[in-house]
């Protein structure tokens, strides 16, 4: 049984395979790939722009004017292009949902980035009202004592400019 690690490195090492197959290998313009009919999958695949149909044993030149080969030529489940074990389908559904995990995960982030941006501008302008709060209820209680030490000082006349001057 396969698990989700090997099905998610599965793709990269597949186009991994495909883009080595395609440098390492060069390709021979005199030989025509339908000469290797009725030969192997492995010799006909020694030439990069041949395909292999492991339904009907034929190696074909790679219809390069379509990304895939049509299924009149032969079906995905059977077509085998740059190795032998990897048929069209299996690539197209492994590259699709590796595509659309990233596609999620992105926006996953995406969203959870904007949601903590709205998240803290609320609590930044939450911590503002609350400090706006606390310094009026200071500034007030400043005024109030102001208040009562001019009411403790013309109580006892020191009211004047100066309240040491009856003692000089």
């Amino acid at each position: 049984m396969m698990d989700l690690r090997s099905l998610v490195g599965l793709p990269a090492v597949l186009l991994l395979f495909g883009v080595v197959t395609v440098f390492a290998q060069t390709a021979e313009p005199s030989v025509v790939c339908e000469t290797k009919n009725g030969t192997s999958c492995e010799e006909c695949l020694t030439n990069v722009t041949c395909l292999w149909c492991q339904k009907t044993k034929m190696c074909i030149t790679y219809p390069v004017r379509t990304i895939l080969p049509p299924h009149a030529l032969c079906p995905l489940n059977d077509a085998r292009w740059g190795r032998c074990w990897v048929n069209f389908q299996s690539l197209i559904i492994a590259m699709a949902v590796v595509g659309g995990v990233i596609i999620i995960a992105f926006l996953v982030c995406l969203f959870c980035c904007k949601c903590e941006r709205i998240g803290s501008t609320r609590f930044d302008a939450k911590m503002d009202r609350r400090a706006n709060k606390t310094k009026g209820k200071q500034e007030e209680r400043k005024a109030e004592m102001k208040m009562r030490h001019e009411e403790i000082r013309t109580k006892y006349g020191l009211s004047g400019s100066n309240p040491y001057s009856k003692f000089s």
